[in-house]
């Protein structure tokens, strides 16, 4: 108001007529007001050393620590094409139910009697790789039999060239002698001569010294020509001795020939009949295969192969099973820049998806509807969405987790720190700080040292 007017308005006549003016009228004293606002004042800065828990909240999913425990999908070992279902989705299978089962579609296993015509391969193979080991055992005898031949003939014609030896040289000594017998034959029958031509022998005499002189002539001659054929006998033996040596050794030979041949022919029917018996276990494994059955107890979630008649490759996924009993963990992935806070051991509070919970951030104490946790293993590699990776298990101290919480469900994880003043948390907020993770070392009231 200028007050330029002479008209006055009176305010309390003015106000009374209007209830909204009168609500909006100040009424109290200004110093009541300013007292009010120290008070206030006073109130946040006291709020500010109030202690506060630093924490780190994280986004997750209820997941298992054990990889068995997960959703496992039922592959087929082999091609084939779906014949027939046997669980339908939601429906609870136990270890080794059947769940499909599948027919060939490689022409090379269409033959219904396969298996038999192989063990039939395999019985025949077997019969020949008796009978090679039969002919070797054989051949083996007859080489015996023939090593103890050859060294009695051996002995034998050595015997024979011994005595040969022998003959010989008694032959040998009967010539010496009979030529000595003729040498003295003879200078007697020259004395015989002079004496006769001297007139003191008579011609008888002299005739009976010449008749001597061709018996020990003809002795001569006779233990020569025995001498020649003892020799002829010596070098006959040799060659026996030799032939004999040959002899036995071409029919060794021989012998061992054939036994190296029967074994090379048993050693190729062992490896047909090894390699026939791998064949049949691979297509008895094979049949067995047709029938594809739950690895583990739990329930059909997701039949993802569908069509009878539809073809699948080896190794296709058909079913997801869920395993009817597994350990609950959960997975959170917290960024790079809280990293260093975590070890194992560390609480955390966990918030899960479908139970209501009052969170305060700053004192957990006050919290109800979180469950407690703790850190049991830490990824020391990054995860392709850029953060790191902790798995949390129920903590043994606080109350169990629910009964009814299951896999894959989303959970908020709060990770719970140091307790610092509220004005040092709005000052490392403000800052973009990480949470303080420096502790006492030298005892209550002693240096702040960081861990790093």
């Amino acid at each position: 108001m200028l007050n330029l007017s002479d008209s006055r308005i009176d305010t309390a006549e003015y106000l009374h007529d209007y209830k909204s003016l009168q609500k909006v009228q100040d009424r109290r004293n200004p110093k009541k007001r300013l007292q009010n606002l120290f008070i206030i004042a006073g109130i946040l800065f006291a709020f500010l050393f109030v202690p506060w828990t630093q924490n780190v909240r994280v986004p997750g999913k209820v997941t298992t620590l054990y990889p068995g425990q997960r959703p496992q999908s039922v592959q087929n070992v082999i091609p084939g094409r779906i014949a027939q279902w046997y669980v339908r989705e939601g429906e609870f299978v136990k270890k080794g139910d059947t769940v499909v089962r599948i027919t060939e579609i490689q022409d090379a296993y269409f033959d219904p009697s396969l298996v038999e015509r192989t063990k039939k391969q395999i019985n025949a193979k077997s019969g020949a790789m008796d009978n090679y080991a039969e002919k070797a055992q054989a051949v083996t005898e007859q080489i015996d039999a023939l090593t103890k031949n050859r060294q009695n003939r051996l002995e034998q014609a050595e015997n024979s060239l011994r005595q040969t030896r022998f003959r010989v040289i008694s032959d040998s000594m009967d010539v010496v002698a009979a030529r000595v017998d003729f040498d003295i034959a003879k200078e007697r029958n020259e004395r015989m001569k002079e004496l006769y031509r001297q007139g003191l022998k008579s011609l008888t005499d002299l005739e009976t010294r010449q008749l001597t002189l061709q018996e020990t002539q003809a002795r001569l001659v006779s233990a020569e020509n025995k001498l020649l054929a003892a020799r002829n006998e010596y070098f006959n033996a040799v060659i026996e001795l030799s032939g004999v040596e040959n002899d036995f050794a071409e029919k060794l030979g021989k012998a061992r020939s054939e036994r190296n041949t029967a074994r090379s022919a048993f050693f190729e029917s062992e490896a047909s009949v090894t390699k026939l018996e791998n064949e049949l276990s691979n297509y008895e494994t094979r049949i067995g295969n047709y029938y594809i059955t739950a690895p583990l107890p739990g329930y059909v979630t997701q039949a993802i192969a569908v069509g009878i008649g539809e073809n699948i490759a080896a190794g296709t996924r058909i079913v997801s099973i869920m395993p009817a009993v597994y350990d609950l963990a959960t997975e959170l992935y917290i960024d790079p820049v809280d990293f260093p806070l975590l070890k194992k051991g560390t609480k955390v509070r966990l918030i899960f998806d479908g139970w209501p919970a009052i969170v305060f951030s700053g004192w957990p104490q006050l919290s109800n509807g979180t469950f407690g946790g703790e850190i049991v293993a830490i990824d020391n590699f990054i995860s392709p969405n850029g953060k790191y990776r902790i798995m949390v298990t129920p903590d043994p101290e606080e109350i169990p987790w629910p009964e009814d919480l299951r896999f894959g469900s989303g959970s908020d994880g709060i990770l719970l720190f140091k307790d610092v003043p509220v004005w040092y948390e709005v000052w490392r907020q403000l800052n973009g700080f990480p949470p303080d993770y420096y502790h006492n070392l030298n005892g209550e009231g002693g240096d702040m040292k960081s861990e790093k």
